[in-house]
C-alpha cells in the first residue's frame, strides 16, 4: 500500500505560480512512477505530468508543457509540481498518483495508477 497526501493548492491570479507537493508513505516510494492528474468541474480526470521511478524522466501533457515542472525526491518520499504562468483553464482539483508501470505511454493513462491522493484544489482567477 502507498498513501499519498497532496498539499499546496490555493487561489492565484492568472500568470502566477504555485507549487504542489505530494507526501508518500507506505511501500518503497522509489519503486513507483508518479503522476499528477487534474479534474475540472464537469470534466474527466486528465493527465498533467508524470515522472519515472528510476531516471526521473518527465512526461507532460501538451497543455502544461513549458509551464509545469514535475520532480521527485526519493530520499524524502516527496513528489512536486511547480506550476508557472498559470491560466484560468488550469483550475481543477489536482491529484497525485502512483503506478508500477515503468515508463512511456503507460504513465499517461489514469487506469494504470493504483494509488491516489485525496486531491488539492487549484483555482486560477482571470
Amino acid at each position: 500500500q502507498v498513501q499519498l497526501v497532496e498539499s499546496g493548492g490555493g487561489l492565484v491570479q492568472a500568470g502566477g505560480s504555485l507549487r504542489l507537493s505530494c507526501a508518500a508513505s507506505g511501500r518503497t516510494f522509489s519503486s513507483y512512477a508518479m503522476g499528477w492528474f487534474r479534474q475540472a468541474p464537469g470534466k474527466e480526470r486528465e493527465f498533467a505530468a508524470a515522472i519515472t521511478w528510476s531516471s526521473g524522466f518527465p512526461y507532460y501533457a501538451d497543455s502544461v508543457k513549458g509551464r509545469f515542472t514535475i520532480s521527485r525526491d526519493n530520499a524524502e518520499n516527496m513528489l512536486y509540481l511547480q506550476m508557472n504562468s498559470l491560466k484560468p483553464e488550469d483550475t481543477a482539483i489536482y491529484y497525485c498518483a502512483a503506478t508500477m508501470a515503468g515508463s512511456g505511454v503507460a504513465l499517461l493513462r489514469r487506469n494504470n495508477y493504483g494509488y491516489w491522493g485525496q486531491g488539492t484544489q487549484v483555482t486560477v482567477s482571470s
